[in-house]
């Protein structure tokens, strides 16, 4: 069943490599996803890192020409202008775009979980 657990997470469709944060055998079946986000956090894994200004300034015009969100973002954390650059304001997004995009997988992580609950109830009555 472990391998089964490991085969879904490495297959996810997100940026992170979630079985690099995450211990399998500490996970909550009854609260799959809340129980691997926190892993995840906790180690880590959603902090995106992006150096050097050309890399930032390519990452910002893309994802936020405004600067609207990332400035946002780093009001948020207690940052002030005079400690801001591109590559702070970058790594604080993709960071935050890492976890909005594995929060869209809370349903396919719970529903993969109840699922192998049923299995293994399935198999104990056998």
């Amino acid at each position: 069943m472990k391998t089964k657990i490991e085969t879904f997470l490495y297959e996810l469709n997100t940026e992170i490599d979630v079985l690099n944060f995450i211990d399998v055998d500490n996970i909550d079946y009854s609260n799959a996803y809340d129980s691997i986000y926190e892993m995840i956090d906790d180690n880590g894994g959603f902090e995106i890192e992006i150096i050097y200004y050309s890399r930032a300034m390519e990452f910002l015009s893309e994802n936020d020409p405004s600067l609207r969100e990332s400035l946002e973002l780093a009001s948020e954390f207690g940052f002030t202008l005079d400690n801001l650059n591109s590559e702070t304001l970058a790594s604080l997004l993709a960071s935050q775009n890492a976890r909005n995009d594995f929060s869209d997988l809370e349903n396919e992580i719970n529903d993969f979980f109840e699922n192998l609950e049923e299995e293994e109830e399935e198999e104990e009555e056998e």
